[in-house]
């Protein structure tokens, strides 16, 4: 497996991610992060214009981590659809209750630091249309037999109850990851 090289985007937000979980996102400033990775302030706006598109960037960083995790598990299962939504779900859960960031976010209860939880909430469109986008790609080599709309549907629900449970899970991950197959399984397997 190849990686690609560290950009100079990667490494701001690598140190943005880190200022935000060490000192909370009301501390980082430009000038902060820009002495944090060793280059001048204009650089790091080059690199991520405004602190919310600052913001933005670090949940899209740490949600394409998850999905790698996604993308594993449903290449596990090549021909069991209901296992890769398992697999997929469990991974994503297991990783949500170690993540610093998330940790960061949802623990935040007080002035600024609450600017994050929109993007994993309320405001959280760009995160669950990408998030679904690698589902759907995941999903379409699967023998399916539901309408194009439905499997949209289905789709989508799995993806927001997943995120659902990672901003505040409410059983262990395998718990969760199961409830999630097994209504999987209904919807994809009716009859069965």
């Amino acid at each position: 497996m190849t990686t690609r090289p560290v950009t100079m985007r990667d490494r701001v937000i690598d140190a943005a991610i880190t200022l935000t979980t060490d000192d909370g996102w009301s501390r980082v400033t430009m000038a902060r992060l820009a002495d944090a990775v060793g280059v001048s302030r204009q650089t790091v706006y080059n690199e991520v214009g405004s602190k919310p598109r600052l913001a933005e960037a670090m949940i899209l960083h740490e949600l394409d981590r998850f999905l790698g995790l996604v993308t594993l598990a449903f290449d596990a299962h090549p021909t069991d659809l209901v296992a890769a939504i398992r697999d997929a779900s469990r991974a994503v859960l297991v990783a949500s209750q170690d993540n610093p960031l998330l940790h960061a976010i949802v623990s935040a209860t007080h002035g600024a630091d609450t600017e994050l939880l929109p993007l994993l909430t309320t405001h959280a469109g760009t995160l669950l249309s990408t998030a679904k986008a690698v589902v759907v790609d995941r999903v379409a080599p699967y023998d399916v037999e539901l309408s194009a709309s439905q499997l949209d549907a289905a789709i989508d629900a799995v993806v927001r109850v997943v995120l659902s449970h990672v901003m505040q899970p409410s059983a262990t991950p395998e718990q969760t990851a199961d409830g999630i197959a097994w209504i999987a399984a209904r919807v994809l397997r009716p009859s069965g």
